[in-house]
């Protein structure tokens, strides 16, 4: 396969005498013009710079350059993996790349970067009938605003050194082999500057928390975990741009009610000789009373649902339902004419309805017992 005829020169746009430092400048000019971030995805873009590349690689080392020059490309076939000066003069390339992009593996970061998030959040608890019903909430908080005393620098006066780890470029670069990586400076953060002298009024943070009171519609059908977020009542930058607030609420528990969703669980104690009657009964709900008629033989954990008697949906989607369920209550004691009662009552059922465990598990005693005859 032939080797395409380039002219390296031409690429640069150098004479063939041009030295090192013509070569190195006219190469930062063209990368930067053919540079993929600066061109979209330009196909002829991309070309263009991988050529310059490679035209770098070539004419800024003495050997290839010499052999470029008697025989052109073709006389560098299997050369331009190896040579002086690394992985084709990649050292050098990494260093222009620093220069020019704030080095491999992210560009330099900005010392205008926030030193703290511009939106705040907060919690808020509420009471189980303020999550029901909605109510207006007086909240206190705190929230972050630029140091004016030193102009958000942390420093006094606003009077800032370059960092000398990183000397001013906010990274710090390590080299292994022929690859050249980058990391944020640890000394600076990323910054290229440090504080010699705190400044008094913030300590050194840069900003000053102040404490503000508001008042929040909080609507009806919240919830815990439920976020509410209040419009440029957050954080202030520098520049006075102001972030959001956003509160996260947490529900307390109420004695009777117990929440799922939009529907409210009640527990209803009933004496067992109500459940065994049937009777009715005036249950409390979250508007009022609700009247729960017990059927003959109601059954323990049994459960009556009471449509739309829940909460409502905090997006407007309708209303839960209330859901009343049994707990069927026995005395602790009996005295003996209760006794005496009872067992006339006992005796006056048929014997599969006062001992129903004798008629199941008659013939399973039996059984058992022929298990271990000889």
């Amino acid at each position: 396969m032939s080797v395409e005829e380039i002219d390296y020169y031409a690429i640069l746009e150098v004479s063939r005498d041009a030295d090192k430092t013509e070569i190195k400048k006219a190469y930062r000019k063209m990368a930067k013009k053919y540079h993929p971030d600066k061109n979209g995805g330009d196909k002829e873009a991309e070309r263009m710079f991988k050529l310059c590349n490679e035209a770098y690689q070539v004419l800024s080392d003495d050997e290839k350059r010499a052999i470029y020059d008697r025989y052109g490309k073709a006389g560098l076939e299997g050369r331009m993996g190896g040579g002086s000066g690394g992985f084709g003069g990649f050292d050098d390339l990494s260093s222009i790349f620093e220069e020019m992009f704030g080095g491999f593996g992210g560009r330099r970061q900005s010392r205008d970067t926030e030193k703290y998030p511009l939106d705040l959040g907060i919690e808020l608890e509420i009471s189980f009938n303020e999550a029901v019903f909605g109510c207006e909430k007086e909240v206190t908080y705190s929230y972050k605003t630029a140091c004016k005393e030193c102009d958000a620098t942390g420093a006094k006066d606003g009077k800032l050194s370059p960092c000398t780890t990183c000397d001013g470029q906010g990274q710090v670069y390590l080299r292994q082999g022929f690859m050249t990586f980058s990391q944020t400076c640890p000394d600076c953060q990323g910054n290229g500057v440090k504080i010699s002298q705190k400044c008094s009024a913030c300590k050194g943070k840069g900003y000053i928390e102040e404490e503000t009171t508001i008042t929040v519609d909080v609507p009806k059908g919240i919830d815990t975990g439920n976020r509410l977020r209040v419009p440029g009542a957050g954080n202030i930058s520098k520049s006075g741009r102001r972030g959001d607030l956003y509160i996260t609420f947490r529900v307390q528990e109420d004695k009777h009610f117990v929440r799922d969703g939009n529907d409210v669980y009640i527990e209803i104690p009933v004496f067992f000789t109500q459940a065994v009657m049937g009777d009715t009964l005036k249950i409390p709900s979250l508007r009022g009373e609700l009247e729960l008629k017990l059927e003959v033989g109601t059954r323990d954990r049994q459960q009556f649902v009471f449509r739309n008697e829940g909460i409502d949906d905090v997006h407007g989607h309708g209303r839960g339902d209330l859901i009343a369920q049994i707990k069927i209550t026995y005395p602790k004691k009996l005295n003996s004419e209760q006794k005496e009662l009872l067992e006339k009552l006992q005796n006056s059922f048929e014997i599969e309805e006062a001992k129903p465990h004798e008629s199941i598990f008659e013939s399973a005693i039996e059984k058992v017992k022929s298990w271990f005859k000889k």
